[in-house]
């Protein structure tokens, strides 16, 4: 196949997927189980959370309704990437079209958006139910619940202009999956603008909700503080913990992904930076709210070990 000049038509352009450039062949096998696992694991764990929660009717809150939006983008972020990944390390399949690699690149990336933003409506919902008890009825109305969405309309600009940029017949793109940046770089047009405006992006939908996240836990903080029952302080508290360890595995994912960017360090670990930031949260979702959230693990093992009938009126 040989590449022509740079300008081709949309129809005539190829994605070549690199992968981890460096990775020797011997390890794509051992490489791709330990994805396979990951990746089952998150479908496993996040499809459990989200029969549990519309299972049980306990659990038909606002908190647990963000809950399993959250599961359910977690499920989708994962399949827009992790799926080919396995099939580029199992069957050396790196090819993509141009219309798969933009849709590739749109959903990633409106998933990611679209948990920034989940995350900061479920810290205003643990704002409203400790400070503004009486209001939460008022204030968690279905418009809130519904905010999110909005975030699936940022990656549009980035993309379309992207998808507007110059390739060359075969564009070889140095990553396991279309990364915006990765796409940016393999183009043969001037790439300053767009890099920019991914920059601006990735500020938008990581920094500012971070913010909006913490103010609403130091409203929360200097809430509980004024609590005078050390119980009191010690529930409070307790209903915050699975999402302040959600919220920190999220951003911890974002900081390996910049600094595997912006540090002097080979290609391969830039593209690993994506890879953790595409899996580490979604993976570890499940795990944290089965293990510290005691409706989701009482609904769950309600679910999965019913109680006998024989031995229902025994305790």
């Amino acid at each position: 196949m040989q590449t022509i000049a740079c300008g081709s038509e949309e129809s005539s352009i190829i994605f070549y997927l690199m992968g981890i450039p460096s990775l020797p062949k011997s390890l794509f096998l051992p490489i791709f189980f330990v994805f396979l696992l990951v990746y089952l694991l998150i479908l496993a764990g996040n499809t459990l959370i989200l029969v549990a929660v519309v299972a049980e009717p306990s659990l038909h809150k606002p908190m647990y309704f963000f809950l399993i939006n959250l599961s359910a983008l977690d499920i989708l972020l994962t399949t827009s990437t992790v799926p080919k990944m396995l099939s580029l390390l199992l069957l050396g399949d790196h090819f993509l079209s141009f219309p798969a690699c933009f849709l590739q690149m749109y959903l990633f990336y409106s998933f990611s958006c679209s948990e920034a933003f989940i995350l900061v409506v479920m810290a205003y919902d643990r704002y409203v139910a400790i400070c503004r008890p009486l209001h939460y009825p008022v204030l968690m109305t279905p418009q809130t619940n519904a905010a999110w969405l909005t975030a699936l309309f940022l990656p549009i600009p980035a993309v379309v202009q992207t998808s507007h940029m110059a390739f060359d017949n075969i564009a070889h793109i140095y990553h396991c999956f279309c990364d915006h940046l990765a796409v940016v770089q393999a183009s043969c047009s001037d790439t300053t603008s767009q890099t920019f405006m991914g920059f601006c992006i990735a500020m938008v939908v990581s920094f500012l909700p971070l913010l909006l996240v913490l103010l609403s836990y130091a409203r929360i903080l200097a809430s509980v503080l004024h609590i005078s029952s050390r119980e009191g302080r010690s529930k409070a508290f307790s209903t915050c913990s699975s999402h302040l360890l959600v919220v920190g595995t999220y951003y911890s994912s974002i900081v390996i992904s910049y600094v595997a960017y912006r540090a002097d360090l080979p290609l391969d670990f830039y593209v690993m930076g994506n890879v953790v930031y595409a899996i580490l949260t979604p993976v570890l979702n499940p795990l944290i709210y089965m293990l510290r959230n005691k409706n989701v693990k009482a609904a769950i093992s309600k679910m999965t070990c019913p109680q006998n009938p024989k031995n229902a009126g025994k305790f």
